[in-house]
């Protein structure tokens, strides 16, 4: 059965505001316009630091994988690339975190193991 994505906004503070995307359902080709949307929405109200906790999240398809990489150029200036991590990934199910694994696809984008420890390397940078 398809679960439609949940997505809810917040807003932390960690010396350097943050906005915090919890997502949860299917990440794919019919949701994938959705979080586009949200995420373009936050940058351009002025959100320049972006955590997406994926406690709730089922499943990531193809398509959810390439949403995530737009997310990652909106938010990513040019000269920041490989230097600084202006999208960060938390909280990945099992299943989820070895899709993105073997794919590849956390060598530019860090994945924490919780949303706390996630937050913490935001102030740091």
């Amino acid at each position: 059965m398809h679960e439609n994505l949940t997505l809810t906004v917040e807003q932390r503070e960690t010396g350097i505001p943050v906005t915090i995307f919890h997502i949860g359902g299917w990440l794919d080709a019919q949701s994938e316009a959705q979080f586009l949307e949200a995420a373009r929405t936050a940058y351009d109200g002025g959100a320049r630091h972006l955590l997406v906790d994926m406690h709730d999240l089922d499943t990531i398809t193809s398509a959810g994988m390439r949403a995530i990489q737009k997310v990652y150029q909106v938010f990513t200036p040019k000269e920041d690339q490989f230097k600084v991590a202006h999208v960060k990934l938390c909280n990945a199910p099992p299943q989820i975190y070895n899709v993105l694994g073997i794919t590849g696809f956390l060598q530019n984008l860090p994945m924490y193991e919780s949303l706390e420890d996630a937050l913490e390397t935001f102030t740091r940078e």
